[in-house]
């Protein structure tokens, strides 16, 4: 398989590494046969430094990303995300695209863009390679319109789950299934 490395939605808002969609997430990875690198981002649990507004998290989670693809030359590498995790993953994945080398998958599920909360604003690149996005159709945090905003740029396909909140509460497992099914190899 290779290695995924998962991303928590926002810490201001209280996101970790444990929150319930990554950790789900992680572990059906590692039942599929990834191994997984599921961190916390600066300032959150023992990490070190203070919430980079995006900005810092990409640095530390391509700094991440580098180091794993130098210590498993020839192995898969791929970037999961969820919620401010997808907008951090999409930078990433965006800048790797940008040096010659993207990611092999990269999945971003309840991925912010645009105005959020009257003052969070998420500038999400697009022209990401072998995106798989999810959205929930009932996102109270970020409207579905917003999502379909940003894929029209690039008409990157967006996956709709038809009456998931945010948190895909009672459609986990059909999250992990789109997730493993593009992720597969």
């Amino acid at each position: 398989m290779g290695i995924a490395i998962v991303a928590h939605p926002q810490p201001l808002l209280g996101g970790n590494a444990a929150h319930k969609v990554p950790q789900f997430l992680a572990r059906a990875l590692c039942d599929a046969g990834w191994v997984v690198a599921r961190p916390n981002f600066r300032g959150v649990g023992q990490s070190d430094g203070v919430h980079g507004g995006g900005e810092g998290e990409t640095d530390d989670v391509l700094f991440l990303h580098d180091l794993l693809h130098a210590a498993t030359p020839g192995l898969r590498h791929a970037l999961v995300g969820f919620s401010f995790g997808a907008y951090v993953q999409a930078c990433v994945a965006r800048r790797l695209v940008d040096r010659g080398t993207p990611a092999w998958r990269v999945c971003l599920a309840g991925m912010p863009f645009g105005t959020l909360d009257s003052y969070r604003r998420y500038l999400t690149p697009s022209g990401i390679t072998d995106a798989l996005v999810v959205h929930g159709e009932a996102d109270g945090r970020v409207p579905l319109a917003n999502v379909m905003a940003w894929a029209r740029d690039g008409t990157q396909p967006v996956v709709v789950v038809p009456g998931a909140n945010h948190f895909f509460s009672g459609k986990l497992q059909v999250l992990r299934s789109l997730i493993l099914r593009h992720m597969a190899v």
